[in-house]
């Protein structure tokens, strides 16, 4: 039989995501409705694992009156972390990486928490199902700008993101139709295509680079100047971060600080220097970057955030773990951590959205580029 669920801690792991304060809101308040205490760990989980390196209290009691006013507010109360994965838990100095996992479960169980709520991507529901095997009672929460995680049809977080990006690109037409430019919006999406392709179609894009599709840049090049000979002055490219050249490698950028790699990001300046020396046309390119992260969620957002915080502590009072809630048509449903833990889900080359944009007259670098 369960033990009876007094205490549970609730996480957010990864990059932040507009939607997780309302997660966090969500569950605080189902949760107190069942008489059950809620507690934030705050940075991920280096509030149990490095409570030093955390500002406020590593762990924090979230009552109902400190999380009312909070779902439409961007990031996260509690603070997140994308460089403190229990599994691979970076040592100071740069040395090699080593599993904490059974550490924390022993903090969990010494703190007196009953069950988890983690919202993340694909690591953290790895970390939720690591949790799940050691006995502690896990329910994960799928959060990705990038919709890239497997089980659930979409993820919070990715329709305020399009948004943004759609937002961006109808600027650029009017500067770019203006100055007769060919402008490159490199978005965020590591190695899925969700929110280049969702922004590129929505904002009339004329090229779109998927990782998907390894693209050639000399056919980027024919669609542009096909665009030009007919008499139309711009062009607007959208290039994920991920997107690679055909026969080549995606674009890597340094990170900052010691022992960090190499990560995703130029492919915007990449596409920018060579359609620029192939087409004698100026071009220029902008990388949104972290400002799809940031601000107020979409409405959609913040009602399937809520949704998911609901449903999650709706799992637990029936004494059910061990799975992630997911959006499965309209519904809100379940799929085992199992089934989704380190899992990518990419775009579909055969799916509508593809099909649509094809037809459409979009190209995207490949054989099928149109005419």
């Amino acid at each position: 039989m369960p033990t009876p669920i007094r205490r549970i801690a609730i996480a957010t792991g990864g990059g932040d995501a507009p939607g997780l304060n309302a997660v966090i809101r969500a569950v605080v308040l189902a949760a107190s409705r069942l008489g059950w205490e809620c507690w934030g760990i705050r940075d991920g989980f280096n509030g149990l694992l490095a409570p030093a390196s955390c500002l406020g209290e590593p762990v924090t009691r979230l009552l109902p009156e400190a999380v009312h006013g909070i779902g439409h507010l961007g990031g996260t109360v509690i603070g997140s972390t994308s460089r403190g994965n229990p599994l691979h838990y970076p040592e100071p100095g740069g040395g090699a990486a080593r599993d904490r996992s059974g550490e924390l479960l022993a903090l969990i169980r010494a703190s007196g928490f009953d069950a988890l709520v983690l919202a993340g991507g694909d690591s953290s529901m790895e970390i939720a199902a690591r949790l799940q095997e050691g006995g502690l009672p896990v329910v994960g929460v799928p959060k990705t700008i990038d919709n890239d995680l497997d089980g659930t049809v979409q993820a919070f977080g990715f329709d305020t993101a399009v948004n943004f990006a759609t937002a961006c690109i109808d600027r650029l037409h009017a500067t770019a139709d203006s100055q007769h430019r060919v402008m490159v919006v490199e978005t965020m999406g590591r190695y899925g295509g969700w929110i280049a392709l969702h922004a590129g179609l929505a904002g009339g894009a004329h090229a779109i680079l998927l990782p998907e599709i390894a693209f050639d840049i000399d056919a980027i090049a024919g669609c542009v100047a096909r665009r030009h000979a007919a008499g139309r002055g711009h062009a607007i490219v959208v290039a994920a971060e991920g997107a690679r050249p055909r026969g080549g490698e995606e674009v890597l950028r340094a990170a900052a600080g010691a022992g960090h790699a190499e990560r995703l990001g130029g492919i915007g300046a990449w596409v920018e220097a060579r359609l620029a020396g192939r087409l004698g046309q100026e071009c220029r390119s902008v990388a949104l970057g972290h400002l799809l992260r940031g601000g107020s969620p979409s409405a959609f957002d913040r009602v399937t955030a809520a949704r998911f915080g609901a449903a999650a502590v709706r799992a637990l009072a029936r004494g059910e773990s061990g799975v992630m809630v997911a959006l499965a048509g309209q519904d809100i449903g379940a799929v085992p951590l199992a089934a989704v833990a380190g899992r990518n889900r990419r775009v579909p080359l055969e799916g509508d959205t593809i099909r649509t944009a094809r037809e459409l007259g979009v190209c995207f670098g490949d054989d099928l580029a149109p005419a």
